[in-house]
């Protein structure tokens, strides 16, 4: 049996890793391993608490003698390293934390990976490293970097080490660069669940600037299985950008949410717009597509659909979230543990 650590896996994009390997890959054991700050919710895992193939562990990746144990005490073949800080906004007022998780962090883990020689490590970036687009044009693997925020600049950084423990030592890696994701169990301070939740509660969507920045968007689901694919198929020190082929302006993505909850548009607000926001991203998936032979398999507005669905499906995870209750259920679950 394959076993991979997964940090940051009760996150929005790693939980929904987590469930994706154990509900089809039976062959896998996930160490998952979380600190559960403000964005990591274990009630994303809740029906998977008991699964045999699941062991979960509070913990840093900065705690590197923690990581090692868990590598050394389950046997650990690779590592798909998803634990971030993500929020741009939240970068521009505490951009130490940044630092501390994306940068220090990922050196911890690219540290013991090396020593214990896993067979592979995966590092979860995002296009923000490559900066802004003008109207034409996207993102390939050979884009040169260029990131505009502290979370971005970050990542980058956080890049730039695995490919030089590649380079430098011979470490097997792969670095995967994703759009904006959305879906199931996304913390509400992004855009999406936030317009949602805002909506639902007939309370102001809160609109950057003039709404035209444009995003290309990804549901959640399909960014696990190219992970998944890059994973088990790619060849080592290559990256791949994994984008949906969604670009949408913001202000359309709002007006299509309270369409679909039957909201008027009066609820928009246009609130000054953040320092440095990127006009426009757009990702070129050819690379993945052609070499591993993934497809984003839902379209944008399949996966709203199913996104605004799941949000009114699970009013009580969405009302914990907001009243920070959902941090209580560590406790609760694993306080005799």
């Amino acid at each position: 049996m394959r076993t991979i650590l997964v940090t940051g896996g009760a996150g929005f994009i790693g939980s929904n890793f987590v469930r994706m390997v154990l509900e089809e890959h039976p062959d896998t054991r996930v160490v998952n391993l979380d600190k559960l700050t403000y964005a990591g919710n274990l009630e994303n895992l809740e029906s998977y608490r008991d699964h045999p193939n699941h062991i979960f562990v509070k913990g840093d990746i900065c705690d590197g003698a923690l990581v090692e144990s868990l590598i050394s005490n389950y046997k650990v073949d690779a590592l798909i390293n998803f634990a971030a800080e993500s929020h741009v906004d939240r970068s521009l007022e505490e951009p130490g934390i940044f630092i501390e998780t994306n940068v220090k962090g990922t050196l911890t883990l690219l540290k013991v990976a090396l020593e214990k020689k896993l067979e592979r490590f995966v590092q979860i970036s995002t296009d923000e490293v490559y900066g802004s687009l003008g109207p034409e044009g996207k993102f390939t693997e050979t884009t040169p970097l260029s990131p505009n925020s502290p979370y971005s600049a970050s990542k980058a950084s956080a890049d730039m080490l695995v490919q030089a423990f590649g380079h430098s030592w011979g470490l097997r890696y792969n670095i995967t660069r994703c759009s904006n994701n959305y879906g199931p169990y996304q913390f509400p301070e992004k855009m999406i669940p936030l317009m949602i939740h805002n909506a639902l509660k007939d309370k102001p969507l809160p609109v950057y600037g003039d709404g035209m920045h444009i995003r290309d968007w990804l549901y959640v689901y399909d960014h696990c299985t190219a992970v998944w694919k890059v994973l088990t198929e790619a060849q080592p020190g290559q990256v791949y950008n994994i984008g949906g082929n969604n670009e949408k302006h913001n202000l359309d993505v709002v007006r299509l949410i309270l369409k679909a909850l039957g909201k008027p548009e009066s609820l928009i607000t246009f609130v000054k717009d953040r320092p440095g926001h990127d006009r426009r991203y757009a990702i070129d998936s050819s690379r993945i597509m052609a070499e591993l032979n993934w497809r984003p398999s839902v379209s944008f507005e399949e996966g709203l659909s199913r996104t605004i669905r799941w949000y009114l499906d699970h009013s009580e995870w969405l009302n914990h979230v907001v009243s920070g209750q959902y941090q209580e259920y560590y406790k609760r679950m694993y306080s005799n543990r």
